[in-house]
């Protein structure tokens, strides 16, 4: 509803307003049907060679002894009171020091920031989230449920919930986006921002629609819009996609990386072979077309961005371009020989980095 007194767009204006619209959901649901097809024929393929393996799905009845790792930390549950959700969070460190709190991306959990909950714990309160939907956190059944505005408050609350009203904020891929947003909403809160294989919000709204190639890498989010089908694909062949991701040759951890171990995979299977355990983190994409486009705010804290030249899934080149985005001091350091899964691929180069990064400011600060 217009604001009284308020003029009213023009007429041209308004049908622009709208022709820009039905192009946008044209080629969202466009390209949502191609992606579908895709997958349709690779489903296709699979029954022809294999058919008895096609619908083999295993569900991890005990979860391997690497998730209850006492070096990793201790499994703890916080509840939100004003979405009522119970959220799940391996801790390391004493209580009281300054909070480092880890957002993980797609499709991985808790378990990835497991090399950076070893190594910050001598000086930081390390808290690696399971986020709305992942893992022992709660579910909302609806996708309405997972809006960026709900994520982006589930952090603020658990900071608050957790005692602390700042933190050093770090994330990866998705949660590397939401990380971007909470820095933006409550610049109060983050100290420190570090972002990992993933640009500026903005950046990546602007340059998926300019850029084809980055469009096609980012097939998933529009495949994602369809209810039941992805996580039924992912099911196939038990989990065969989710098993690729990290260790196939065009999307997984490259020769000189840290690659992952059989019980490392082990523990992802135990995690997503649960019945339901791919709806709730698919939901986080089903919502974000309904929330575009980004308004184009600026961060304000020191920031790092890292980044694994080798990602399959974002292209290097939006990672300079976040740099227009950030005023304050900001770092680029993007690793030639490394993959999307840059804290589990070289952990050792990037917890130096970060190490540099918070020491490096904290140096600035001083003088």
């Amino acid at each position: 509803m217009a604001r009284p007194g308020a003029a009213c767009p023009p007429p041209g204006r308004r049908v622009m307003v709208a022709a820009r619209a039905l192009l946008f959901w044209a080629l969202v649901y466009s390209y949502c049907g191609v992606c579908a097809c895709i997958a349709g024929l690779r489903l296709l393929w699979s029954i022809g060679r294999r058919p008895g393996e096609t619908f083999r799905w295993v569900v991890r009845e005990n979860p391997p002894a690497c998730l209850n790792d006492p070096s990793l930390g201790t499994h703890c549950y916080v509840r939100i009171k004003d979405s009522g959700l119970r959220f799940h969070y391996v801790a390391a460190g004493e209580r009281g020091k300054p909070l480092m709190l880890l957002l993980h991306g797609f499709p991985e959990f808790w378990y990835s920031w497991r090399h950076q909950l070893r190594e910050f714990k001598s000086e930081y309160r390390v808290v690696a989230l399971d986020l709305r939907g992942y893992g022992e956190t709660d579910a909302p059944s609806h996708k309405e449920n997972y809006k960026l505005d709900c994520l982006i408050a589930d952090i603020k609350d658990i900071l608050e919930s957790l005692g602390y009203n700042k933190c050093v904020l770090i994330g990866h891929d998705w949660g590397g986006m939401i990380a971007w947003l909470v820095a933006i909403c409550y610049p109060e809160m983050v100290t420190k921002l570090i972002v990992v294989n993933f640009p500026h919000p903005s950046v990546f709204t602007e340059y998926i629609l300019r850029h084809p190639s980055q469009l096609i890498k980012s097939g998933y989010y529009f495949f994602f819009q369809m209810p039941w089908f992805p996580e039924f694909m992912f099911t196939l062949n038990d989990f065969k996609v989710l098993k690729s991701l990290f260790t196939s040759q065009t999307t997984g951890i490259g020769r000189k990386g840290c690659r992952l171990t059989a019980e490392d995979i082990e523990a992802y299977l135990y995690v997503f072979s649960q019945p339901g355990a791919l709806t709730g983190p698919i939901n986080h994409y089903r919502t974000l077309f309904s929330c575009l486009p980004l308004q184009h705010h600026e961060v304000i804290m020191p920031t790092l961005l890292l980044w694994g030249e080798r990602d399959a899934f974002m292209e290097v080149e939006m990672a300079e371009i976040t740099r227009i985005y950030v005023k304050n001091h900001f770092r680029l350091t993007i690793l030639s020989e490394a993959s999307h899964w840059l804290q589990q691929d070289q952990p050792d180069i990037v917890n130096k980095l970060i190490w540099t990064f918070l020491k490096e400011e904290t140096k600035r600060k001083r003088e």
